[in-house]
């Protein structure tokens, strides 16, 4: 799911490259002091997680889960970038102080290229921003000529094609074929796969056990489908995730997924508060606001909902902007068979109200409302997004063709889904607020709406921070635009904000029912026109995200606990403590005290 556009544009003037000749040579790539400015803007967190309570077998398991998701960061680096692994070697090398801030940023960033600053590059050498395809296809590839060899394929060929798990590579006649992820990145999955399977054979949870066994098994096969399958079905104190998910890091088509890891350790009591918003799912899409020929009659049978502490994120599940929750499987037949999971990450959530959420809802709005910014409605908001992720248009028909909203939205898909989450998410709770049912109103309705939506006016600010370069923070700007239009955000003559609630809610039912509408058609040309007019940084926004400078954008994880298991899984790069965090201004040295 990433900027501050006025002060990124210096200094992503700094870091441009350019392409001479085919090779690529730095124009002025950020000095030590530059860096570690650019570094500032992630406010360093310890996740430290209680795990005395886990079993001796559940403790000995999470060892071995660790060095897996070591074994992902691998091969995420491989699927970013082609030299990626050779630049992270060569950064390793260089012990001087520049040197070692530019193996730091590599590694926050997983590449060369700043996900703060429009994906620029910040090292000399390298491409002058990160490649569209990433490294899921040959770097000259174009859309027409993939979509021209797509012709020329079988329909299973096809599949395999568009599909998750497979990468696109040249023969040595120039003609496009396909590897799939289980060949491209053997070695590393071999690993990973004998990593999970001795895990396995730790717990005494039988249903961590299937999965581990499955999952291992997937990573040799390539069939991924048996795993996600146990993946719903696990239950466990040792919850995890791992294996290629999102396609976020495939700007061309969004096709391949990228691999991930979260090795989180459940919260039983949070997880039991909040389960019974799975019973309303139903109710939920059966009142969405779009056609109703487009909804479900039948959502898939599981929703679980989990509530953990995350351990250790590998991969692109640490990469940049910190995830907070996720909506997994994304194999549509998966969801229709068994639904999909909701993983809400606490203590990534908590740490991100306290030192970013808070700071700029003190900045942004007037003491009136700044009393109303909750953790509880952040909380639930998030939980709520992520059930959104499986409600809405999943399987569609155009033109008389069955397929789904992400093959046809492509590119654009993760946007628009990311922002349909947030306003459907918005519009749910609003219907159980309505129905006394949200969990919210213990001090009334009228508090309950209230806190909701100033909480997330206030996080609105915090996500647009991302960039209109990423999907969560293009998706924000689309909905900060479409709330100030119609009414329901209020900018003040002081740049202060307020919410009007009953514009607010209309203007969520409005823009959930055109989100909903262009999944449901599978309309790109819909879907383009809005984001060119509404995913955009305007003026208005622009001042306010001016006046937010000193304060994190987000932050950066200091894995406390799964150091102390394991000293090993500290990567080159990674911080093993706060204070080896670089570019420590006074603003950011204020919010560390203040979280702690």
């Amino acid at each position: 799911m990433k900027k501050i556009a006025s002060l990124l544009l210096v200094l992503c003037s700094s870091v441009l490259l350019l392409a001479q000749g085919g090779d690529y040579e730095a124009a002025a790539p950020p000095d030590l002091a530059q860096l570690e400015s650019m570094m500032s803007r992630m406010a360093p967190t310890r996740y430290r997680v209680e795990v005395a309570q886990l079993s001796t077998g559940d403790r000995r398991a999470l060892v071995k889960l660790i060095e897996a998701a070591r074994a992902v960061d691998r091969i995420f680096l491989q699927q970013y970038w082609s030299g990626n692994l050779a630049e992270y070697e060569a950064l390793q090398k260089d012990r001087s102080p520049l040197g070692q801030a530019r193996l730091q940023y590599f590694w926050l960033n997983k590449g060369p290229w700043s996900v703060l600053d429009e994906n620029k590059a910040f090292l000399p050498g390298v491409p002058p921003a990160k490649l569209p395809g990433s490294d899921y296809y040959p770097a000259d590839m174009t859309k027409d000529e993939f979509n021209a060899w797509l012709q020329t394929l079988t329909p299973a060929e096809q599949e395999q094609a568009t599909g998750f798990f497979t990468v696109v590579r040249r023969e040595a006649q120039g003609k496009l074929t396909l590897v799939p992820y289980s060949e491209a990145y053997k070695p590393d999955l071999e690993q990973a796969a004998k990593l999970l399977k001795e895990a396995a054979a730790l717990t005494t949870n039988a249903s961590l056990k299937k999965f581990l066994d499955a999952r291992a098994a997937a990573f040799l096969s390539n069939d991924y489908r048996p795993s996600d399958l146990a993946w719903m079905d696990l239950d466990a104190p040792v919850d995890v995730t791992i294996g290629p998910y999102e396609t976020y890091s495939d700007e061309i088509f969004g096709y391949k997924a990228a691999f991930e890891a979260y090795i989180n350790v459940r919260d039983d009591r949070e997880t039991a508060k909040l389960a019974r918003f799975s019973a309303h799912l139903q109710e939920i899409e059966d009142h969405l606001p779009e056609d109703p020929r487009y909804r479900n009659p039948r959502l898939g049978a599981l929703s679980p909902i989990r509530v953990v502490d995350e351990v250790y994120g590998g991969g692109e599940g640490d990469q940049g902007i910190q995830t907070t929750a996720y909506n997994l499987p994304n194999d549509e037949a998966v969801v229709r068979e068994k639904g999909s999971k909701r993983v809400m990450l606490k203590n990534v959530q908590e740490a991100k109200f306290k030192t970013v959420l808070l700071p700029i809802a003190h900045r942004l709005l007037a003491p009136a409302e700044r009393k109303d910014v909750s953790f509880e409605s952040f909380f639930t908001h998030t939980l709520m997004h992520e059930l959104m992720h499986g409600l809405g248009p999943q399987q569609i028909t155009v033109a008389g063709r069955a397929t789904t909203p992400r093959l046809e939205i492509k590119d654009l898909y993760g946007t628009i889904e990311e922002a349909k989450a947030d306003v459907t998410g918005l519009w749910a709770l609003q219907f159980l607020i309505d129905k006394g049912q949200s969990g919210l109103e213990a001090q009334g309705k009228a508090m309950a709406e209230r806190r909701l939506y100033t909480t997330y006016l206030a996080s609105s600010f915090r996500s647009v921070r991302f960039g209109v370069q990423d999907a969560h923070g293009r998706g924000m700007a689309l909905q900060f635009n479409w709330y100030l239009d119609h009414g329901g955000y209020v900018p003040r003559p002081d740049g202060t904000f307020a919410v009007d609630v009953p514009k607010m809610k209309e203007a969520v039912a409005s823009l959930a029912h055109e989100l909903l509408t262009l999944e449901a058609t599978g309309d790109y040309a819909g879907a383009r026109k809005l984001l060119d007019t509404m995913g955009i940084i305007r003026p208005e926004l622009q001042k306010a995200l001016d006046r937010l400078g000193g304060i994190p954008v987000d932050i950066q994880p200091v894995f406390t606990t799964a150091y102390n298991i394991l000293p090993a899984a500290k990567a080159p790069g990674a911080p093993a403590t706060v204070s080896e965090w670089r570019g420590r201004r006074p603003e950011a040295k204020r919010a560390v005290r203040k979280k702690k």
